[in-house]
């Protein structure tokens, strides 16, 4: 194997040998929302016609388990050398920084995808989704864990310690997560919330995710496309600029 593909193998596995952990216990609590707040508003909130409450959630679910899940791998796993003092291992090595990012960001998709397989497939017990628009399922899947993933590596060369990675995760990523539509439309907003919504990355990503699902959304899947591709663009220039500078990992 060439050296992404060694250190992409070896990022794989790390998250693998703990599936319990990192793979079961998300399934898990994706499951525990879809019951309760599906147990909850099942007769109370209706967002689009002849679709249930609990199949709205479903896609939601999915995807906020991808982000949030390609988020923690490459971000822990960055965090985690730096602080065992592992990552020297990897600066000897004559690997690029696109090798660098190629592997962390690769692997880090794997997990948030397999992470949002492990919903869906325990979901389907609960509603069965439509699949309006297969294509835009997987664009936005791959788009979203893409741009969590090279988020999670920029904030793995910012940290140098748990304490600052947990703050990252959560005052940045898990309000942004939550206040994306999850489990609402932001039609039911009150106009000033509507506008705060359009100016989360976030939402795009979920809105245009559950476009696949049922062939509705709030805007237009090609605008999400486009303002989700753009953000993942600049995200993964900073986060190859960081790394040919070797930013806080060479010095």
């Amino acid at each position: 194997m060439t050296g992404w593909q060694t250190l992409f193998c070896k990022e794989v596995l790390r998250f693998w040998k703990v599936s319990f952990q990192t793979v079961a216990a998300p399934v898990l609590t994706a499951v525990l929302y879809l019951l309760i707040f599906g147990h909850v508003l099942e007769d109370h909130v209706k967002v689009y016609q002849r679709i249930s409450y609990t199949a709205f959630l479903v896609p939601g679910l999915v995807m906020m388990s991808v982000l949030q899940n390609a988020f923690a791998n490459s971000s822990s796993s960055l965090v985690q050398s730096k602080i065992m003092g592992s990552l020297v291992f990897l600066l000897l090595t004559p690997l690029s920084h696109r090798a660098w990012f190629v592997a962390y960001v690769g692997s880090s998709i794997v997990r948030g995808l397999v992470v949002g397989l492990g919903v869906f497939i325990v979901t389907l017990a609960f509603a069965v989704p439509e699949f309006a628009a297969p294509l835009w399922i997987i664009v936005f899947a791959l788009l979203g864990a893409a741009l969590l993933a090279t988020l999670g590596l920029i904030a793995g060369l910012w940290a140098d310690k748990f304490d600052q990675m947990a703050a990252f995760q959560n005052f940045i990523i898990m309000p942004m997560t939550f206040l994306s539509g999850v489990f609402y439309s932001i039609q039911s907003l009150p106009p000033f919330w509507q506008t705060v919504s359009h100016l989360n990355p976030f939402f795009y990503m979920i809105d245009g995710f559950r476009y696949g699902f049922f062939g509705q959304s709030d805007v237009s899947p090609w605008l999400s496309l486009a303002i989700v591709g753009a953000a993942w663009l600049a995200v993964a220039a900073l986060a190859m600029q960081l790394l040919r500078t070797g930013y806080k990992i060479r010095h």
